[in-house]
């Protein structure tokens, strides 16, 4: 037999996936996989009814329905601040993640060197590698996540071929400051380097921190690719609808590898979402205020058990420090909590190029009742999890 490919030597299976399985072996409250168990609203839900009798079910225009592209344009325009043309600035993805996988693809060749902030989503270490690239990694420095701006500058004289953005950030929750783009945009065009983004929770930042659009600061939106999905705004994580929004020249190199990844995403699908798309600014300020009530749930009661943990400033996200526990590996540590307390977490190791293994991840994106639920469990870890 033939080696297999090289490329993908170092790879494990998801960490984040895993521990769903585990959760489910020991019926824990799974806060390791960020999916909200409520439901998508009522509205999008009548329209997938709709569409499901009435279609569309074929094939739509390969970079995304017209419909669809047309209400994300006016949607994204709006936030933006800046006319995003429905028909050469969008390609509509399978999730945020092929949003990802074709960005990169689009503007990296072999051996070209892309920046990642660590911590960081597990699939972009994955996404670099499996497009022959090279990580930098870059450390943030808890318990804000900054950057060191001479780390920083030091990796962009390596002259990567792109960075990538992850605001608000997965795992830490942090939000980048008007100012940090600032100097990571001007890095970016002092070394001629594109700037990758996902920003799937652009609608979960907490007060008082705002979110800021990289691609909407002068200059930038010509060298960036901002990548984003329905996901996590809509509560809809199964249907797998993503996008890219970039300059025309970007999106026409996308739109030819998006095409041969995986043609088109779900064309009823597209079709009951709009509707969401066309929501007004009441759905996001009571989204924000659903996510604001459950963060104060789960950070008071964490903080009730005096758990060490850090102050999520967007996303869905908090990471809990485990030293007290004397676990050698994080890894274990979550196996051990999902069977004996009944909870089931993602390793920290799993977002860091750093050595760390003291910190697991957990998620509060869960009905009030689940939330309540996992902090009564959580209440026996020192009883349960002492080495």
């Amino acid at each position: 037999m033939p080696n297999l490919s090289q490329r993908t030597k170092s790879f494990t299976d998801s960490v984040i996936r895993r521990m769903t399985r585990i959760s489910l072996k020991y019926e824990a409250v799974n806060l390791s996989q960020g999916f909200p168990d409520f439901d998508p609203p009522k509205e999008i839900l009548d329209a997938l009814a709709v569409a499901a009798h009435k279609g569309p079910h074929q094939y739509s225009i390969t970079w995304g329905a017209q419909n669809f592209r047309e209400a994300l344009a006016a949607k994204q325009s709006k936030l933006m601040e800046r006319a995003i043309d429905p028909n050469g600035e969008i390609v509509v993805t399978c999730g945020s993640t092929e949003a990802m996988m074709a960005a990169m693809m689009s503007v990296t060749d072999p051996g070209d060197k892309v920046i990642v902030f660590s911590p960081f989503y597990e699939n972009y270490g994955a996404d670099t590698i499996l497009s022959s690239a090279e990580p930098i990694y870059v450390p943030l420095y808890p318990p804000e996540f900054k950057f060191n701006i001479n780390e920083l500058e030091a990796a962009f004289a390596k002259r990567p071929k792109a960075i990538i953005l992850c605001n608000p950030s997965n795992p830490c929750g942090k939000v980048f400051t008007r100012e940090e783009l600032g100097v990571i945009a001007d890095l970016a065009k002092k070394y001629d380097t594109f700037v990758i983004t996902d920003e799937v929770y652009e609608h979960i930042v907490y007060e008082p921190y705002k979110h800021t659009y990289i691609a909407s600061l002068p200059g930038m939106f010509e060298r960036t690719i901002s990548c984003s999905s329905l996901s996590k705004t809509y509560s809809i994580t199964g249907w797998r609808l993503g996008y890219i929004i970039a300059s025309k020249e970007i999106i026409e190199t996308a739109k030819k590898v998006h095409d041969f990844l995986t043609v088109g995403a779900a064309a009823p699908l597209q079709e009951a979402a709009v509707v969401g798309l066309k929501f007004g600014d009441e759905y996001y300020k009571d989204l924000l205020d659903k996510y604001t009530k459950k963060r104060d749930i789960f950070l008071s009661g964490l903080d009730s058990i005096g758990i060490s943990r850090t102050t999520p400033q967007g996303a869905y996200y908090v990471m809990l420090d485990i030293s007290e526990f004397g676990y050698k590996s994080d890894l274990e540590f979550c196996e051990v909590l999902a069977e004996k307390v009944g909870v089931g977490a993602v390793p920290g190791s799993s977002f860091f190029k750093e050595s760390v293994n003291h910190l697991i991840r957990l998620h509060f994106a869960k009905k009030d009742e689940t939330l309540y639920e996992a902090l009564n469990r959580l209440e026996s870890m020192r009883k349960k999890m002492r080495k």
